[in-house]
């Protein structure tokens, strides 16, 4: 173990020293991940991102866009070979297919290089000419990133704290029954490991389809082509006498084979490098999900952030330490199915609860945001009669039956604490609101030349993440 530990110091300290070279001696890199959980719109975001990054007629809160300074912009080759391309153009032809469709989700790590030719402002506008600024896009599953909290645990810890979970939850059912029959000091039964790794993973689907983000180990939601494997094959049991060759202490030893092969790599080697990260949030289906969904996310939240090392990325921190998270966005997707006058009440609900990880984050020197967006607008707003009283509304066309319709979500406070404090003191059902989500299908999009697809604060979100570079 300390061996590992040096290895991977001295592997971090050469990554630093070569990307501060790459910067000082030829065109900077901004290295983005991208990620968030379940149905936040990853996908849907990076390609609207890279759509007006290469139309910059929707950004005009991108100051190097609106002041004129990117010349062109442009798509290259990703750096890392072994890692696969994000597939902009089929991504991109979805959304502006006839009829639209949402492009599949993230089941695995991708990459993608978007390069700048940018003027330089200011006193150094008159003596340099442009420079390149690359930007390379980094999306994986967010429920992968979640991982990094097991590396803190023993197979016992993670058991027990899993279990707990799976009986205090209605979908938990099946697989307490399933533990209740075992016997984990029993002699290993192949078939019998197999049976309940099949219904831990079937809890797991369960519990996210019902709005719960802990859902770990993410693999087994996205397994890729670890499906079927022993790495795979082990599942939560009650804490007793583990003997050798026994049910107990083969899942146990999977646990640890899962987070050293598994995590540990994954982390390493894709994390080492980046340098700004925007973590997605579907906030608004947590909230229609009820207080137990958002304490829940809320504490995800607080264990993505551990996932990174935040901080500043000065010369010789690089160097010998490997780069840092230097800024980190929180960002609350489909904005457009509120109207705007909500808006605001959305992003301080947000700001609510990310507000733990955003103190660890500017603590350890990085900057961070909350926001709301949409990276791909899919309404229009209206205000319509009802019982005599003006409603804001969204419309838009359902994704079921692809009618159109008029749809109000609810009010949501303007004090963040009633949301917060009812999922933080484990109330079953808001008391004084009723909240609900529409899925709303992408609506056909006509383009302008220079324009990029529509959207909802992307723009800022680009300026906070890479702007300062450009």
């Amino acid at each position: 173990m300390v061996l590992t530990t040096i290895a991977n110091g001295v592997r971090d300290a050469a990554l630093g020293i070569y990307d501060t070279g790459a910067d000082l001696l030829g065109e900077p890199t901004i290295r983005l991940g991208v990620t968030g959980l379940a149905r936040s719109g990853k996908t849907v975001f990076i390609t609207s991102l890279v759509a007006n990054l290469l139309d910059r007629g929707r950004m005009p809160h991108l100051l190097a866009a609106s002041e004129g300074r990117i010349a062109a912009a442009y798509l290259q080759p990703q750096p890392d070979d072994t890692v696969a391309r994000f597939d902009y153009e089929a991504h991109k032809a979805a959304l502006m297919g006839t009829p639209p469709t949402w492009p599949d989700s993230t089941r695995t790590i991708s990459q993608l290089r978007v390069s700048l030719r940018v003027r330089p402002n200011g006193l150094l506008a008159g003596l340099q000419g442009p420079r390149t600024v690359h930007v390379d896009i980094i999306d994986y599953p967010g429920e992968w990133l979640l991982d990094l909290g097991l590396l803190e645990q023993s197979y016992e810890e993670w058991s027990a704290t899993t279990l707990e979970r799976v009986n205090a939850r209605a979908v938990g059912a099946d697989y307490a029954v399933s533990v209740s029959a075992a016997d984990g000091s029993a002699k290993l039964d192949e078939v019998q490991a197999r049976g309940l790794a099949d219904a831990f993973t079937a809890y797991l689907h369960a519990a996210r389809g019902a709005g719960f983000y802990d859902c770990t180990p993410g693999r087994f939601l996205l397994p890729g082509d670890l499906a079927g494997s022993p790495v795979l094959t082990f599942a939560p049991l009650p804490v007793g006498d583990a003997p050798r060759r026994s049910l107990r202490r083969e899942m146990a030893r999977r646990f640890e084979a899962y987070k050293a092969r598994v995590v540990q790599p994954f982390f390493r080697d894709h994390f080492a490098r980046l340098d700004r990260q925007v973590v997605l949030v579907d906030a608004l289906g947590a909230i229609n999900s009820g207080p137990a969904a958002v304490e829940d996310m809320r504490q995800g939240m607080a264990e993505i952030l551990g996932a990174f090392r935040p901080g500043r990325n000065a010369f010789l921190t690089q160097v010998f330490r490997g780069k840092r998270v230097e800024k980190i966005l929180f960002a609350a997707t489909k904005a457009d199915h509120l109207h705007h006058s909500q808006h605001a009440r959305l992003t301080a609900i947000m700001e609510a609860l990310t507000r733990q990880a955003r103190d660890r984050a500017r603590f350890a020197g990085a900057e961070t945001q909350a926001l709301s967006l949409a990276a791909l607008r899919a309404t229009t707003e209206d205000t319509i009669t009802h019982d005599g009283t003006p409603l804001d509304v969204v419309r838009g066309a359902l994704l079921d039956t692809g009618k159109q319709a008029a749809f109000y979500p609810g009010e949501l406070p303007d004090d963040p604490g009633r949301i917060l404090n009812p999922a933080q003191s484990g109330a079953d059902a808001w008391l004084d609101g009723d909240y609900s989500v529409m899925r709303f299908a992408p609506a056909p999009l006509t383009l302008r030349p220079g324009d990029g697809p529509p959207h909802i604060r992307l723009d800022r979100a680009a300026q906070f993440l890479i702007g300062d570079r450009l």
